[in-house]
């Protein structure tokens, strides 16, 4: 068993070099490729899909994995394993399962339609035109359900993709969460929307984008985002992706007449960074480094977004020298006035730029499309439609193009669908890790407000970062607060604060 442990071992570490490989192309061709390339970037990723494919599927796998006893009853094998290796086992075995049941000419041809689409997403989004994407999507669309029949499901198509991004979780598992999560959230909303509105003009001015850059960089800094393993550029759509070990690279956008959104994408972006950038080194180097499901890897953005980002303790350190960099737009502004614009509740179209409470709404919408579409019930062609009319019933807002609407997340282009219920996901399971790592660090504010983040960040490698993937997404959720997820201390977390910054009742 040490021998195939040993050889499986070796094996995976191939894949996991083709992986962050791909991650390299895939980088550039987010920020650095013209846009000629796209057709030969194209077929690249489709090879190496096809290589990794052919590698994870192979038969020396399966016959190493069922050589250390790993089947569907005991995928973490049957020998007397160390933890981390009965998780690398674990996992190895779902990527084998999962994989061998797709064809191969059905992942590169999936690989090569997602490469095709993205300039289609951009050429669509740029000229706010759905009809320029729609024949892409309507292929990705028809390849996704054809994998999700392929990979099996037992209630609906949506489980066997979102297994993919929250592994052992399912659709009905989501939308149990997400009905009550909704309408809690909406009456928050209506309640806001009752209530006494916040001054926001002087965020509304121009900012100049390079200064916006210089002082977002200086954010990420102080977050102890390494320089020296990983960089900061800019893309169409701000992402996080992991090249190696030590090259783990963000990019975000700058827009000078929002000049939250690009400092909240360097901070939601690093936050991802430093989830990655934390793996224990007994698990450094092998499918074990990487964040254990989608949702704890957005609880970790969300958490230094919002929870530190638009906290008043962070902008009692960090207001003084951003008033002093755009002294022009907020001479005369106190940090009080600031800080109530920075946690403006205003229902709005982009869902990267959408406040605490209504962000969640933003994401079942998508989620609600996805299963439609998946399902059938919904067509490609009437998404736009679809779009704007459950828009309007969530959030009470209509786009006034398809920009600002159904193009705005590139996610889609990518093939990535069942993905977005996690960045919800990432909200409560913030404000469950939150709440536990108040009681552990008592001084926490006042760290923050001293602009040192040393021991917030040391936390969050002790408990969370440093496992990767050695703990289930729910096994780590009740390591590190003794309960499953709990939407409750997310929605309460959310009564409390802007209860003050509106002056609600009860609060």
């Amino acid at each position: 068993m040490k021998e195939s442990l040993s050889a499986l071992k070796k094996a995976a570490r191939e894949l996991y070099l083709l992986e962050h490989t791909q991650a390299v192309i895939s980088w550039d061709m987010e920020t650095n490729m013209p846009e000629a390339g796209n057709e030969e970037r194209s077929d690249q990723l489709a090879l190496l899909e096809g290589i990794m494919h052919r590698k994870l599927t192979s038969p020396e796998i399966g016959r190493l994995l069922s050589a250390l006893g790993a089947d569907d009853d005991k995928p973490e094998g049957k020998g007397d394993f160390k933890i981390e290796d009965k998780a690398f086992i674990r996992e190895l075995y779902r990527k084998y399962s999962r994989a061998s049941r797709l064809p191969e000419s059905l992942v590169t041809e999936m690989a090569r339609q997602t490469g095709l689409s993205h300039n289609n997403w951009v050429s669509a989004r740029k000229n706010a035109d759905f009809s320029l994407f729609e024949k892409s999507l309507s292929r990705i669309i028809e390849l996704t359900r054809e994998k999700a029949e392929k990979i099996g499901y037992k209630d609906h198509p949506y489980d066997a993709l979102l297994d993919e991004y929250e592994p052992y979780m399912t659709a009905k598992d989501v939308a149990g969460v997400f009905g009550p999560l909704g309408e809690k959230l909406a009456d928050l909303t209506g309640r806001i929307a009752a209530a006494k509105q916040v001054d926001t003009s002087f965020i509304q001015k121009p900012y100049l984008s390079e200064l916006q850059d210089r002082f977002g960089r200086r954010v990420i800094e102080k977050m102890s985002y390494p320089g020296g393993r990983g960089r900061l550029d800019i893309s169409a759509h701000p992402f996080t992706t992991t090249l190696g070990t030590n090259d783990v690279r963000i990019t975000t956008r700058y827009d000078e007449n929002l000049v939250l959104s690009g400092l909240f994408s360097n901070i939601h972006e690093c936050g991802h960074a430093l989830y990655e950038l934390g793996i224990g080194e007994n698990i450094q180097g092998n499918i074990l480094a990487n964040g254990v499901s989608l949702g704890i890897h957005e609880s970790q953005s969300r958490f230094w977004e919002n929870m530190m980002g638009r906290s008043m303790p962070f902008w009692e350190h960090f207001y003084p020298e951003f008033q002093k960099t755009f002294s022009e737009q907020l001479d005369g502004i106190p940090l009080e006035a600031f800080y109530k614009a920075v946690n403006r509740v205003n229902p709005s179209f982009i869902r990267v730029e959408a406040d605490e409470v209504t962000y969640s709404l933003h994401v079942i919408l998508r989620f609600e499309l996805e299963k439609a579409m998946l399902s059938g019930e919904l067509e490609v062609s009437s998404l736009p439609d679809a779009w704007n009319a459950r828009m309007k019933d969530l959030l009470g807002i209509v786009p006034a193009d398809d920009a600002e609407g159904v193009l705005q997340d590139v996610h889609w282009s990518a093939g990535l669908v069942g993905y977005f219920p996690t960045y919800a996901l990432g909200n409560l399971y913030a404000a469950q890790f939150e709440k536990n790592m108040r009681i552990a660090l008592p001084g926490m504010d006042d760290d923050v407000r001293a602009g040192e983040f040393k021991h917030i960040l040391g936390w969050l490698r002790e408990n969370i970062h440093q496992h990767g993937m050695i703990y289930p997404a729910s096994e780590l959720c009740r390591r590190v607060t003794g309960e499953d997820l709990n939407p409750s201390y997310f929605t309460d977390y959310l009564e409390k604060k802007y209860g003050e910054v509106y002056g609600l009742r009860g609060n």
